[in-house]
């Protein structure tokens, strides 16, 4: 699976109440949660942001409350990945199991700056800087991960199994 973007950057310890306020958290309206998507870091985020466009970030993204709004939020907003130096333990788990694939990489997030183009390679465990023409290796995303993502998140996945 290949996944091409534009970056949208963000710094380390960006929480689930920046990436969707709880404000808003008296819908589970996928559509209605990206209008929201990170609007307390930038408030125009979800009228900027473009279908397959990507998120980088710093240390510890997805840190604070468990809900799966917050990956949700991010994926109906349009993002196709996010790549950060690391990941909350929670959010990691929510984010695959809604369907949105996520990168550990801080020599990519290091080397990206907002408006950059980015090639990621889940299968082949590369990310690529288009812009500034350096390629960046990863883990290789598992078959099942792949599948679970490609299915649309878990409960999909599952269906899918059943069928």
């Amino acid at each position: 699976m290949k996944i091409r973007g534009r970056v949208w950057k963000f710094g380390d310890h960006i929480d689930t109440d920046v990436i969707i306020p709880a404000r808003y958290l008296n819908t589970s309206d996928p559509y209605e949660l990206a209008k929201h998507c990170m609007e307390d870091a930038d408030p125009e985020f979800a009228s900027k942001v473009k279908e397959g466009d990507i998120i980088v970030a710093g240390e510890n993204f997805g840190c604070g409350s468990s809900r799966e709004h917050a990956p949700i939020a991010i994926k109906y907003a349009g993002i196709s990945c996010v790549v950060a130096k690391s990941f909350a333990r929670i959010f990691f788990r929510n984010a695959l199991n809604t369907g949105l694939p996520i990168v550990e990489c801080p020599e990519a997030v290091e080397n990206t700056e907002e408006g950059d183009e980015l090639l990621i390679d889940l299968e082949e465990g590369k990310i690529v800087n288009i812009t500034k023409n350096l390629t960046f290796n990863i883990t290789p995303m598992p078959k099942f991960m792949m599948d679970l993502i490609k299915s649309g998140g878990l409960i999909s996945y599952i269906k899918e199994q059943k069928e």
